[in-house]
């Protein structure tokens, strides 16, 4: 594979899963949907309003038949000269996948702490100068992120306290290979529901609609006992079910009459007759086809032994092994950017 663009920008990094004998050529043993290339490319001369930005990706390939094709892509960007117009169509979601992707690289050679310091630094750089030519004049106690960007910071705190980042003492050597080279070949989608998980309130859903329960923010503290609660991440699914959940929608979904009775061992939930129970396979079943990978259904009762490993997920909280709540981390980033602007 490679890559060409026009005048003023220039292919000069790339990550994923390959190898590269040369500065130009990637080279992949095979390619499918589900493999991701990320590249980054530097602005080094002046570029036009008017014609804009050119990238061309060229994959020569052989197929299952034997056949030597090329396919080409082609892709024609916009270009501005505000800063303003930059910030207002950044995103976040794909500046988070290459931070992630070029921190997760860096482990290789460098230090952990020079590499979340310097995760940290690019940040609040992005942030600073946003507040210094784009945003409206105002105290400097005043945290001002760009429209784009609100939720920059949240997704920051949560490659840092990753288990790649910021292991835990259960996190072994392996753990931290398998999702270092994982995340390496993820997607903008992939990365953004494997550092921010998609928690859904299951006793909200409405059964006689296609439409998902509104998600809520990872956090402890927007759990309630008598709820039941989905969360995925893109590797598993989990089931947490609050220890006051009505007796009536344990008997819809689990088929027995209490929560004691409830078995955590499950790996799937029975298969009963009832609208609440079908709605809920469903969603699981749509979550399952949305990813790449079988995510394995995991039943979490509150206060029980994985309700641990569950509160692992609700990354806005503080981590058990010292990654900090969100609120911390965004006063932490306003503190940086302050003394970048001092």
């Amino acid at each position: 594979m490679r890559v060409r663009t026009s005048t003023g920008i220039r292919a000069t990094d790339f990550f994923g899963a390959f190898y590269m004998s040369n500065t130009t050529d990637v080279e992949l043993a095979g390619l499918d949907c589900d493999k991701t290339i990320t590249v980054e490319f530097k602005h080094d001369d002046k570029l036009s309003e008017d014609s804009g930005a050119l990238l061309q990706c060229a994959v020569l390939y052989t197929s299952c038949a034997g056949q030597r094709r090329l396919r080409i892509h082609n892709l024609s960007l916009n270009c501005c000269t505000q800063l303003a117009d930059l910030y207002r169509n950044c995103e976040t979601d794909t500046l988070i996948n290459f931070l992630a992707k070029f921190a997760y690289r860096g482990l290789l050679n460098n230090p952990v702490k020079t590499v979340r310091d310097t995760l940290i630094n690019q940040c609040a750089q992005i942030l600073a100068c946003y507040r210094k030519n784009c945003a409206s004049p105002s105290s400097a106690g005043q945290l001002i992120l760009p429209e784009c960007m609100k939720l920059l910071p949240v997704y920051l705190n949560c490659v840092l306290k990753s288990d790649v980042l910021q292991p835990g003492s259960e996190v072994t050597t392996d753990d931290r290979s398998y999702i270092r080279q994982l995340v390496t070949s993820m997607d903008v989608a992939e990365t953004n529901v494997f550092f921010y998980p998609r928690l859904l309130p299951l006793t909200k859903v409405d059964v006689n609609s296609d439409s998902l329960p509104t998600a809520i923010r990872n956090s402890e503290e927007r759990l309630s006992k008598g709820d039941i609660y989905l969360l995925e991440n893109g590797l598993n699914i989990f089931l947490w079910v609050g220890v006051n959940v009505q007796q009536g929608l344990i008997q819809n979904l689990f088929g027995v009459s209490s929560f004691s009775q409830i078995s955590s061992s499950m790996c799937a939930l029975p298969v009963l007759d009832n609208p609440f129970s079908k709605k809920v396979q469903s969603i699981i079943d749509m979550f399952q086809a949305q990813r790449s990978r079988y995510m394995k259904l995991m039943i979490v009762k509150q206060e029980d032994k994985l309700d641990l490993l569950f509160k692992h997920f609700l990354v806005e909280d503080k981590s058990l092994n010292g990654g900090a709540s969100y609120v911390d981390f965004l006063c932490h980033m306003h503190k940086e950017i302050r003394q970048l602007l001092s």
